[in-house]
């Protein structure tokens, strides 16, 4: 599962609720009349062998009358704080920031499980500090989740299985979730995406399913009319997908009988790239027989 995947989908979709909620202490209340716009997330490579530094979405905050200068925003999701380096973030941070030719850099860490494993980095002398680079860490494990039950962030309350929280209140977790969304968000689309996102963090069992659908009724209703429109929207791309290979079908069988009339036995290769082409093609190619004197003009790019 892309863990990173997921959160660049939710950060991109909402990007004043999700620096709200990760980067609190820098956009909680500061971000009134800020434009909000995702920038490129990935620098050319120093040497070809090397691996992207790559990050979530950079967010670029700026504000069209000039009341506040740019600031640029770095988010990272990190599942294991293990494999998280502080060097290659700040290596990021800057090379980002000579990029875009700003030193107004705030780098916000999301910790998907366990904590920090280093806050800061300092780098210099027992003289004169050259280098004191530090982040924001939002530790979604540590956060207990009533704090965030019924907020009105929609990243808030779509990350509440991943917050902290007792056993027994695993299923009321879930439920304030599904509130949360429905209740934010009112595009049909994004609801079906993110209830994804709940259904993926929650993991509820069979039992604690039942739980769910005794105990929130409501709730329960909602989801169903998710699944419904989920299997629903499944049928009505099964039956385009099904028209459109008829359709094709009935090309290429067309285009066979055409060319086999006037060329009589076809090669491997033109049967092979007759079975390859969509349907367009293959309507352009029968288009092209009757004044063709040769097969390699009908099968060509």
């Amino acid at each position: 599962m892309s863990h990173d995947q997921n959160f660049k989908n939710l950060i991109l979709d909402y990007p004043r609720q999700a620096l709200a909620f990760f980067a609190a202490e820098e956009a909680a209340d500061h971000l009134i009349g800020a434009e909000i716009l995702p920038v490129r997330q990935e620098q050319l490579k120093e040497r070809l062998g090397d691996r992207f530094r790559e990050l979530d979405v950079p967010l670029l905050a700026q504000w069209p009358d000039g009341r506040r200068e740019a600031l640029l925003f770095v988010l990272e999701e990190e599942s294991d704080p293990r494999r998280f380096s502080i060097h290659r973030l700040a290596h990021y941070c800057l090379d980002l920031g000579e990029l875009l030719g700003t030193d107004r850099v705030v780098p916000v860490v999301i910790f998907l499980r366990g904590e920090a494993p280093r806050r800061e980095l300092i780098q210099g002398s027992e003289h004169y500090t050259y280098l004191n680079f530090r982040f924001l860490a939002c530790e979604l494990a540590r956060i207990a989740y009533e704090g965030f039950r019924d907020s009105d962030n929609i990243v808030a309350r779509l990350n509440l299985p991943n917050m902290r929280h007792a056993q027994e209140h695993r299923v009321d977790v879930y439920a304030q979730a599904v509130r949360g969304l429905v209740t934010l968000e009112v595009d049909p689309e994004k609801q079906l995406k993110y209830i994804d996102f709940i259904d993926i963090y929650a993991d509820l069992d069979e039992n604690e399913r039942v739980r769910y659908e005794r105990d929130y009724p409501q709730e329960a209703e909602i989801m169903g009319s998710f699944s419904e429109r989920y299997i629903q929207q499944g049928i009505q791309q099964g039956i385009q997908q099904g028209e459109s290979q008829g359709l094709r079908k009935g090309e290429a069988k067309v285009l066979l009988a055409l060319l086999r009339l006037k060329f009589g036995d076809l090669p491997a290769s033109a049967l092979s790239a007759i079975e390859d082409a969509d349907a367009d093609t293959l309507l352009l190619w029968s288009t092209r027989v009757l004044a063709a004197t040769r097969l390699e003009q009908v099968i060509a790019d």
